[in-house]
């Protein structure tokens, strides 16, 4: 599933999405809420919790599956809101470089 995100949807900086990201995005897609709507934070959380109890990450992944074979279009425009919902929901934390770590030399 993350080979399909990463192929048919632009982030910022041209990552891809990570596993949880992933698992949450396809939840999201394969749950009852709506791009049209306006969901709080809160109705979104409980709505990829709900979904991924009911249906499992390979059940989400299935159906995620299923629509873009069916419906390449309208998946498409509705992955990129998952994503893009769900980045907003659950933000990356910051990335720091560890303390203490140095780079590694090669002896020639």
């Amino acid at each position: 599933m993350a080979e399909i995100l990463a192929t048919k949807t632009s982030l910022p900086g041209d990552q891809g999405p990570g596993t949880f990201e992933a698992a949450w995005a396809g939840a999201l897609f394969a749950s009852t809420l709506q791009p049209s709507g306006s969901h709080s934070p809160g109705q979104i959380r409980r709505a990829v919790a709900a979904t991924l109890q009911r249906l499992g990450v390979r059940g989400c992944t299935e159906q995620v599956a299923g629509e873009f074979g069916d419906h390449p279009d309208s998946a498409v425009a509705r992955m990129s809101w998952a994503l893009a919902t769900i980045h907003t929901v659950y933000p990356a934390p910051p990335r720091t470089a560890a303390p203490d770590l140095r780079p590694l030399a090669f002896a020639s």
